[in-house]
């Protein structure tokens, strides 16, 4: 299913051009790879100049190109079509000795150059156009030692080169007899015949896959979604990928269309990769026009990773919010139809090999419902952020030092399973949430939306009794609750009587609190006696208030602390503590200040 979405997706790419005009995809029998160096030679096979194909950034890399796919060189020696790195193409490569560099850049390469120049004057010897010809003069006169003559290619050692005749432009590769060549060595007498998984018909199998590239924290030279590199993952004596039989057409096409999903963020197919945790998620949409695929893309895109503009922030956020309320897609934005088939990937390296972290397959309609459930479920009254969080900001709360290294790739996985498809959010989350803020005294408006949320989908998912509300809930008799908000008061009333502490009591006994409460509140109310006593002399409105506080929420508990909390009641706890110390920092009705200032 997947290999065969991703193939669908291809032949959508392969009719659109990107916006200098080029085709978006390559066709069959071509890869887009990074070319630092172009080389021009004369119609004698002269050197004439090698002209850099870079990009204009602070920090130059080389371009993307289209050209002629390169050969799965997991072993042995395999040149390319036409182009290939200088270890091939000149028979040269960067001196990886530090030591010697200095006075010996670059070292001979023999054996790579002798395949590659021996695999090209076999092929091209009976060529008659021009371009392969000067391409052959060359490879039959060139030998590595001529590299330190050419200042020119000083630059060039081990990076990727193509060739060009008499001028940057006219690439070789690119010429009518170079391609109709390149189409006859792609039609392989040695594939074997066999049914393709994908299309479903008759056709010469993929022995290997095309590398996928551009997985986060995976080989540069690529890696495998599907390969069969040991007896033990054969079957019934077939060999590599005749075990799971992928046309050759169809291999190239979901290759493809996933190198092209997998291109970094600074590149042109920017609304389609992220990264969360350790895995690059993809996702794109299948629709009857383009325009509606591209809209409903961006609203994913802006969802999962919203922009840093306030205003644009919002539009997305209203449009989650209307949905949240049972209002129908069309009637929000007829530009985006529930209909639309959307797909989300998620891959992780693994080695050689690229894992499914999570893979989903829905309408775009059930897809924006389930968006519009997370942020219904992390809202919180006041709202603690300016600009929604993405998703890899929540999980930096998880984080050790908010350390992106420290972010459990495991957790990660969960977490995004569980906002694209609305299940329940981890209990690993919470009880990473707990431990964060027993740990650094942090109880911030992020780390209670993220306990919040996770509570709140378990009520609705029937596992839990009680609601959790957006804002402090004065009427709630949850204990857990209580002896949150009950925390929030004695934190204040110490503050407001002795100032700023260099450990005040949510340093000292937040995490005991919050889980032994026993054996911490009877302490912690007997100090705040002495508090409130200071309080009257210098603060008497405030001690009145901050008394009646107290007495109200006592007044709801049980007549003895609860021995422990649960890992559920710690979560109500935090959510308590913070939505009580809120309350202080809210704008006041003007007419209750009037009021409390009367007495």
């Amino acid at each position: 299913m997947i290999l065969a979405s991703l193939a669908r997706y291809y032949r959508r790419l392969a009719t659109q051009n990107d916006d200098f005009g080029n085709p978006k995809v390559p066709p069959y029998g071509f890869s887009e790879e990074k070319i630092g160096w172009i080389l021009v030679l004369d119609k004698d096979g002269r050197l004439k100049d090698a002209v850099p194909n870079l990009t204009a950034d602070k920090k130059p890399q080389p371009k993307l190109m289209s050209v002629p796919r390169p050969e799965k060189r997991t072993s042995g020696i395999k040149p390319n079509f036409l182009w290939d790195k200088t270890a091939y193409a000149l028979g040269v490569e960067a001196n990886k000795d530090k030591a010697q560099a200095k006075t010996e850049p670059v070292v001979p390469s023999e054996k790579t150059f002798e395949a590659f120049r021996q695999y090209h004057l076999d092929v091209l010897q009976h060529e008659q156009d021009e371009g392969l010809q000067a391409l052959y003069r060359f490879l039959q006169h060139w030998q590595p030692a001529q590299f330190a003559d050419y200042p020119c290619l000083s630059e060039t050692p081990d990076s990727n080169v193509v060739f060009a005749l008499d001028k940057p432009s006219a690439l070789i590769h690119k010429r009518e007899a170079a391609q109709t060549l390149w189409a006859g060595r792609l039609k392989s007498d040695e594939a074997e015949q066999g049914l393709c998984l994908i299309s479903g018909e008759e056709a010469p199998i993929a022995r290997l896959h095309p590398a996928i590239k551009g997985v986060f924290g995976g080989q540069s030279s690529g890696g495998s979604i599907i390969s069969f590199n040991k007896e033990s993952f054969a079957s019934f004596g077939k060999e590599q990928g005749a075990n799971a039989p992928v046309s050759e057409v169809s291999a190239f096409a979901y290759t493809t269309a996933l190198n092209y999903l997998l291109r970094q963020r600074n590149q042109e197919s920017n609304n389609h990769c992220l990264t969360i945790g350790d895995a690059s998620t993809v996702f794109w949409a299948e629709a009857s026009d383009n325009e509606t695929a591209a809209a409903v893309e961006a609203l994913f895109l802006g969802s999962i990773d919203p922009p840093d503009d306030e205003q644009e922030s919002q539009k997305i956020f209203n449009i989650l919010e209307q949905i949240a309320k049972g209002r129908p897609l069309q009637e929000i934005a007829p530009d985006l139809s529930p209909d639309t088939r959307f797909y989300i990937l998620g891959l992780a390296p693994n080695a050689a090999r690229i894992s499914i972290r999570f893979w989903l397959d829905t309408t775009f309609g059930q897809l924006a419902a389930n968006l519009a459930q997370h942020w219904q479920d992390l809202a919180l009254e006041p709202r603690p952020w300016k600009t929604a969080p993405s998703v890899w900001r929540l999980l930096l709360q998880t984080a050790v030092l908010g350390k992106s290294e420290n972010i459990s790739p495991v957790l990660a996985g969960e977490m995004m399973r569980a906002v694209i498809g609305g299940t329940l959010y981890p209990m690993s989350l919470l009880a990473q949430l707990i431990a964060r803020i027993r740990a650094d005294g942090d109880a911030n408006g992020l780390r209670v939306a993220m306990i919040k949320a996770v509570l709140q989908r378990r009520f609705r998912k029937g596992l839990i009794h009680e609601e959790v509300s957006m804002s402090l809930n004065t009427e709630s008799r949850n204990t857990a609750y209580l002896l949150g908000r009950l925390f929030a008061v004695l934190e204040r009333i110490q503050y407001q009587a002795l100032g700023e502490l260099n450990a005040g009591i949510a340093d000292r006994y937040y995490g005991s609190a919050s889980a032994v409460p026993f054996s911490v509140f009877p302490r912690l109310l007997s100090g705040a006696k002495h508090h409130l006593s200071r309080l009257r002399k210098d603060k008497a409105g405030m001690a009145v208030n901050l008394d009646k506080d107290l007495g109200e929420i006592i007044a709801m508990l049980p007549e003895t602390f609860p021995r422990h909390l649960s890992i559920d009641e710690q979560g109500r706890f935090a959510i308590g503590y913070y939505q009580q110390k809120q309350s202080y920092f809210a704008k006041k009705d003007p007419a209750l200040t009037q009021t409390h200032e009367g007495e």
